[in-house]
């Protein structure tokens, strides 16, 4: 058959539905996985079609199948797709996926069913901004646990939405979910899955090479998820890629947590598991101002600059070297220093007048400039208020880290010029009174149990992977000091 071009769509609407069309060759690979893993359909259904790519590769790659189903949105597309494909057992429909009725459509279905695709990669936020209505309804209209309270979040991924419905529709079937999702969405999925307690057989989660199939910077893969009769399963097999020949690790959910590597926490939980003693060192977050311009200043004393270019004059006893996760990252000392108005919460940058009236004149000069931040935790506290400050961020010694790293290396950060170095809030230290201490626990928290245990919770390709919530989950003081140090982890 001669193929025709397939209908454009112009940007805007390709953005408000996600359309990361998936090319044949990408979704045979996918089938034949699945062949490969013994799945054998007797219905197949590709709910958000496109041009039809995974409808076309079940039809190939599983002749056993008694009926496929291709739906979109997009008659254009739909239309498209039916001229590339002629099969009896092909059904080809117009249809929003958020208002049709899925349960009447599967309970017509033979089982084992086969929900295969690729739904929008694209945010609520995004399509709320393109004035799409490419969007769920804001309430639950199944019995998915907290799917209420998930849709009516400021921001989630439209698929994420999507794969909780499809799980919802087999909860109750035989029949296996197989979805090209960022991995992201794919362990939000999951967790959720686990935490409902749904009867989920088997499950893994395949990278696939995102730049390169859909010109998109973002880590995605194929995730499986099966349901059955069988042993509720609580782990999913991760593989680098579609054609690997075996899992580097398991995810997995325990103790009511979702688990990077399940097997690194089964041989450290006793660092994870169980309560902290009293008095066990807390890491902290750096200190968070939501304005760059004005309270970080560059330059030496007597020629400070701030972020606009403007020389400073203020009191340097207000000032302090300042740490970011950049430089935290490549070794490299404070470029910048950074104004503090307040040392605690409870103080008010105001009691600054008295002490340091260059540096509150200064902060009067920006007050415009600083009432228009929009974090709302700014509400209702006193002007040129700053958070993430107290006694700890201004110990001496800090053992420190940053939230950005993409591997668990810890460094010893000393005083400058009798000042102590603070850090910005995508820092995480532990405040230390000397410098003994730092090293001895730098040696602890460095050591292969911590980073092991550590490792174990990190998903590294988050936003954030390092976080104070995780460093707090793993009891390192409970490490032998002495124990030798370890390389970098991630």
């Amino acid at each position: 058959m001669k193929r025709r071009p397939a209908p454009a769509l112009d940007r805007p609407t390709r953005l408000e539905f996600g359309d990361f069309q998936t090319p044949i060759t990408l979704a045979r690979d996918v089938c034949e996985l699945l062949r490969a893993r013994g799945l054998r359909p007797a219905s197949v259904i590709e709910p958000t079609c496109g041009l039809g790519a995974f409808v076309r590769a079940a039809a190939e790659m599983f002749p056993g199948a008694q009926r496929i189903q291709g739906v979109d949105v997009n008659a254009s597309s739909v239309d498209a797709a039916r001229r590339e494909l002629t099969d009896d057992r092909v059904e080809w429909s117009v249809g929003d996926f958020f208002d049709l009725d899925w349960s009447r459509r599967l309970a017509e279905l033979p089982e084992p069913i086969l929900v295969v695709g690729n739904p929008p990669w694209v945010t609520n936020a995004t399509v709320g901004a393109l004035g799409g209505t490419n969007l769920p309804p804001k309430s639950n209209r199944d019995r998915w646990r907290g799917i209420h309270a998930m849709t009516g979040r400021s921001n989630f991924d439209i698929s994420e939405w999507m794969l909780a419905e499809i799980l919802g529709w087999l909860e109750r079937r035989r029949g296996t979910l197989a979805m090209l999702v960022k991995t992201t969405v794919a362990r939000k999925v999951l967790a959720r899955a686990w935490r409902a307690a749904s009867p989920i057989v088997s499950a893994s989660l395949h990278r696939i090479d995102a730049p390169r199939h859909f010109g998109a910077s973002v880590d995605a893969g194929l995730l499986t998820m099966s349901f059955g009769s069988g042993t509720r399963a609580l782990e999913c097999e991760c593989a680098e890629s579609l054609d690997a020949e075996r899992a580097t690790r398991r995810l997995g959910w325990r103790s009511d947590r979702l688990i990077a590597d399940v097997d690194a926490y089964d041989t450290h939980r006793h660092l994870i598991e169980g309560e902290r003693g009293p008095g066990a060192p807390t890491w902290r977050s750096g200190i968070k101002h939501d304005c760059r311009a004005v309270f970080e200043l560059s330059g030496a004393a007597g020629s400070r600059t701030n972020g606009a270019g403007d020389g400073v004059d203020i009191e340097e006893e207000v000032l302090f070297p300042l740490l970011k996760s950049s430089d935290l990252m490549r070794g490299r000392p404070p470029r910048r220093v950074l104004l503090v108005p307040q040392r605690s919460l409870t103080e008010s940058p105001a009691d600054l007048a008295p002490r340091a009236p260059r540096a509150w004149r200064y902060l009067e000069r920006h007050a415009d400039r600083l009432a228009r931040r929009g974090s709302s935790i700014y509400r209702g506290r006193p002007p040129y208020s700053i958070f993430g400050v107290g006694e700890y961020s201004f110990a001496p010694w800090k053992v420190a880290i940053a939230g950005m790293a993409r591997e668990l290396r810890f460094t010893v950060v000393g005083p400058i010029d009798d000042r102590p170095v603070l850090f910005d809030d995508t820092c995480y230290f532990v405040p230390c009174p000397d410098g003994r201490t730092a090293h001895a626990i730098h040696g602890r928290v460095s050591s292969e149990p911590a980073l092991a245990a550590w490792s174990s919770l990190m998903f590294w390709d988050a936003k954030r992977p390092v976080t104070a919530k995780l460093l707090n989950a793993v009891a390192w003081e409970r490490i032998e000091e002495g124990v030798e140090p370890s390389r970098p982890w991630r």
